[in-house]
């Protein structure tokens, strides 16, 4: 079912948004792998699943799970996240699914950002990636934000792209608060930088 949906949605994202996908190398090919990305508009999960050739599990926030007809496929392919707090439980299963080697898509900020920047990122990911010494892979989405707006109830026909960069390797055992939130800033920064560097070197936190 999965991969029938991915290829019904690829379909539709190549006639409405001639999407563009770069960098899909600097995904591993297995082991556990987080992808945090800048976070546009609703059609920011489907993009990214559409853009790999690994199935994906998604962090969604909880009230997805409710939503008719959406919420089916959110509660097959994603955790629940309660955006205020983070919840142990939560982490708990991000972290498990992967050390069981899956690609777990993130998106730091929590929520959309309207104005189509790159805002600041919430301690989650920082945490998921301590806890699992999973790579991070950072992931700049563009033209969404014009194609579905935060707000919008109808799709726009434009062009939208998503970057993915060197996957970051982190082996760090420090948790405090204060690591965490800089470990994330750093995160966030890479997402950034796709936007002015055409390829990425490796690097590591």
């Amino acid at each position: 079912m999965y991969w029938i949906f991915r290829a019904v949605l690829k379909i539709v994202y190549k006639l409405l948004f001639c999407f563009e996908v770069r960098g899909a190398e600097n995904i591993p090919a297995e082991g556990g792998v987080i992808i945090a990305a800048n976070h546009l508009s609703h059609l920011d999960p489907p993009l990214i699943g559409v853009s790999i050739k690994r199935r994906a599990v998604f962090m969604a926030k909880s009230s997805l799970f409710h939503v008719p007809v959406i919420g089916w496929f959110v509660r097959r392919l994603s955790i629940p996240v309660d955006r205020d707090t983070a919840r142990p439980s939560t982490i708990k299963e991000a972290v498990r699914q992967l050390k069981e080697g899956r690609v777990l898509v993130m998106f730091p900020e929590g929520t959309r950002n309207r104005d189509g920047d790159v805002g600041g990122g919430k301690r989650g990911v920082a945490m998921v990636a301590a806890l699992s010494h999973a790579k991070v892979v950072p992931a700049l989405i563009e033209g969404t934000e014009r194609a579905l707006p935060a707000g919008g109830g109808f799709l726009r026909p434009t062009r939208v792209r998503v970057t993915f960069g060197r996957p970051i390797e982190y082996s760090g055992a420090e948790t405090s608060k204060g690591f965490q939130q800089r470990i994330t800033g750093e995160i966030m920064d890479k997402i950034r930088e796709l936007k002015q560097e055409p390829t990425m070197r490796s690097s590591k936190l």
